[in-house]
């Protein structure tokens, strides 16, 4: 059996720490957002009658993620300059806060369903957020197509 080497500094330098390429990362990010943004935009009034979520809040929350998906579309394409990446990961980070933030605060009084729908989605983005900061410290996951 032949025993495993230890890396040497500049093998461990090109060590790959995540398995996913920022370009996949957000392109599945962009994804994500167009299809949540088309589905709340065609289904604020019926998600809103389960959730109890405002259909008004809903739909613009919709609308606000197809600029955000477009912007995420044009990193993924522009091999991920590092601001976008990290407008991108910031703009998860405050997306996660304000889904929980919303009800917490008493902003909004969703149901048992609604809060779901909430921690559901914020849980979504938010292992999203970490993947992609991962990978924005991963020169390898930078630079992979």
């Amino acid at each position: 059996m032949d025993a495993a080497l230890p890396l040497k500094d500049e093998d461990r330098s090109m060590t790959r720490t995540t398995p996913f390429a920022m370009k996949t990362l957000l392109s599945l990010d962009a994804l994500t957002c167009a299809v949540m943004g088309g589905a709340l935009i065609a289904g604020s009034g019926l998600v809103s009658a389960i959730t109890d979520i405002p259909a008004a809040l809903l739909h613009w929350a919709g609308l606000s993620l197809l600029p955000i998906a477009a912007f995420m579309v044009i990193a993924a394409l522009a091999s991920a300059p590092r601001w976008m990446v990290t407008f991108v990961i910031l703009g998860n980070g405050l997306w996660v806060a304000a889904s929980l933030l919303l009800p917490a605060g008493g902003f909004i009084v969703p149901n048992a369903l609604g809060w779901t729908f909430l921690i559901g989605q914020a849980a979504v983005v938010a292992v999203l957020a970490k993947l992609e900061f991962e990978a924005s410290r991963d020169p390898l996951a930078l630079s992979a197509s």
